[in-house]
């Protein structure tokens, strides 16, 4: 199925030549081509239904660069998305993150194109899990990554993203705190902190394949390469890497570091995103896809903008909780911008 087109090739060439410069380094003209008229109709649709599309930096480069309104790491869409005036939001991203957008924004409708693109971490606690840990640790406050459902986050006292988990740790004034589900973001977060962390044994299935021998090769076959790792993946992967930060971090430090080769220890799509940023530095590999961000594609955009379908929805008292939460994440990050 093709969308409806309202121009011929060569003028949607035109009309979008200035985003294909953005994303000409990491695709061929023929393959952008192909999303052309997906491009065009999904344009035109989002003014027809006053609708935004936020995207993770993990989107392919034709949603990020493309269709997307508002772009950035866990912590940016959700700062965003109490910023926007949008009667709709799409949600290019994995389901946690459609739900933190509906938590906060309730009067919204929220839509995300596939509703299978979940994500191993969040799968890798309920909220039962939580209300059994805070049983087994009385008084202990609860701090959970954003990767999580929004039942769980309805159980805890604050959330986090990787970007500020340790100021969100340390603004509890607790020497103990529950931290789930990220194993290692947790054991990274307890280097930066003299705060005893008590962890849930969670993963994320994209970051936990990177071992500490690829990081070794790496250097072995490229020579001097900058190396930059997320936390969620394991010590020792992080151990072997130049830079240990969130992807926005990760982009802050690129600006001011200014390494002429580079390697993003993350998703595959984060390097070719962030190349239109920075042309004259080369992003290397490895990477990993990660199989559910990868889900959203720009037909089921347009399908779920032209149908309304794929709506978020949250019980209105898990909302309320979880919106809490998610405020005191948010208000830490004012706190810390002041």
């Amino acid at each position: 199925m093709l969308p409806p087109v309202a121009a011929s090739l060569p003028e949607l060439q035109r009309r979008y030549a200035d985003l294909y410069t953005r994303v000409s380094r990491v695709m061929p003209e023929l393959e952008w081509q192909a999303h052309l008229p997906w491009i065009d109709a999904i344009l035109r649709l989002k003014k027809q239904r006053n609708a935004v599309i936020l995207a993770h930096n993990y989107q392919s480069p034709e949603i990020f660069h493309a269709v997307a309104d508002l772009t950035g790491d866990s912590l940016a869409l959700a700062q965003q998305a109490t910023r926007t005036d949008a009667d709709v939001i799409v949600l290019c991203g994995v389901h946690f993150m459609a739900e933190t957008a509906k938590v906060l924004n309730p009067a919204k409708t929220v839509l995300i194109p596939d509703l299978e693109a979940g994500c191993s971490l969040a799968a890798s606690i309920t909220a039962a899990d939580v209300r059994l840990l805070k049983q087994r640790y009385p008084g202990v406050p609860v701090v959970a990554y954003v990767n999580t459902s929004a039942e769980v986050k309805a159980e805890v006292d604050v959330c986090c993203t990787s970007a500020n988990a340790v100021h969100v740790v340390e603004s509890l004034g607790s020497d103990r705190v529950i931290f789930l589900p990220d194993q290692y973001l947790g054991k990274w977060v307890a280097t930066q902190t003299k705060v005893k962390l008590i962890l849930w044994h969670g993963a994320c299935e994209v970051h936990d394949r990177f071992t500490a021998a690829q990081m070794r090769g790496i250097r072995a076959e490229q020579g001097e390469v900058h190396i930059l790792a997320h936390p969620e993946c394991t010590p020792e992967v992080l151990a072997e890497a130049d830079f240990v930060g969130s992807t926005a971090a990760m982009v802050t430090h690129l600006r001011k570091a200014q390494p002429k080769r580079v390697v993003m220890i993350t998703e595959c799509s984060m390097s070719d995103n962030v190349s239109a940023e920075f042309p004259h530095i080369e992003f290397t590999r490895p990477c990993n896809l990660c199989p559910y961000m990868k889900k959203n594609t720009l037909p089921k955009i347009h399908n779920v903008l032209q149908n309304m379908s794929n709506r978020i929805e949250i019980a209105p008292e898990v909302i309320e909780r979880a919106r809490r939460s998610l405020e005191r994440m948010l208000a830490v990050g004012r706190r810390e911008a002041a």
